[in-house]
């Protein structure tokens, strides 16, 4: 069965530009003028990926992803003109798995949807059951991760490079690595979208994500699991 793609993009001609191209790609394609028509849409098909552009009228793209996320773990791309860090750091700081600037081309964009269906899937089985550091418990096999004793819920994203740390303590992930393992891309990714990541990561299992003693930076290099 093919993937359904949410598109939310207020203008006409990108609209069905974009939505006739997905599908020539075997996509099915749902789309929507505006961030309520958009979450309405949401509610009542069943949608794989959601594309989203940050300049809608009513509810912004910004407002419309934080509802998104809220509701569910969907993957969401964030397809927008806006190229300043700060507009690429909101977008993903509101929930957002991955982030595209306008113009971009095709192949670009579809290699991001299928990344984005992959880690949708579950996660493969690790070698061992399960594994941590303290009172943190990582269970790959369930898609659980405890803090003391306590389930944190993690988006499919944050899961999995929670994983991809904790399962080698002590190594240093470059950006572009993980952009590699994680995102299944290190051509097309930006090392913005691993940091905002790892910000929202450790909002969830450091006691003081200020002071993080778990996802460490190591300065120059990249990112290690401390356990």
């Amino acid at each position: 069965m093919s993937a359904r793609i949410l598109l939310i993009e207020d203008d006409e001609r990108i609209r069905t530009s974009l939505r006739l191209a997905l599908e020539d790609e075997g996509y099915c394609v749902e789309g929507a003028a505006t961030g309520e028509a958009g979450l309405e849409a949401f509610e009542h098909e069943a949608i794989d990926v959601v594309l989203v552009d940050l300049m809608l009228p009513g509810m912004d793209g910004f407002d419309c992803t934080r509802a998104l996320r809220q509701a569910s773990d969907v993957p969401i791309i964030v397809v927008s003109a806006r190229q300043d860090t700060h507009d690429v750091v909101a977008g993903l700081e509101a929930g957002a798995d991955d982030y595209v600037t306008k113009p971009f081309v095709l192949k670009e964009l579809c290699a991001r949807i299928r990344s984005s269906l992959r880690r949708a899937r579950a996660p493969e089985p690790s070698e061992r059951r399960d594994f941590g550091a303290g009172d943190l418990e990582i269970i790959p096999e369930e898609g659980v991760v405890r803090l003391g004793g306590h389930e944190v819920h993690l988006t499919r994203t944050e899961f999995r490079l929670l994983c991809e740390l904790a399962q080698s303590p002590g190594r240093v992930f470059s950006r572009e690595q993980l952009l590699d393992r994680i995102w299944g891309y290190d051509y097309f990714g930006d090392g913005r979208i691993v940091d905002v990541h790892v910000r929202r990561l450790r909002l969830k299992v450091e006691k003081d994500p200020t002071e993080p003693l778990r996802v460490v930076t190591v300065r120059g290099l990249g990112y290690k699991f401390q356990p």
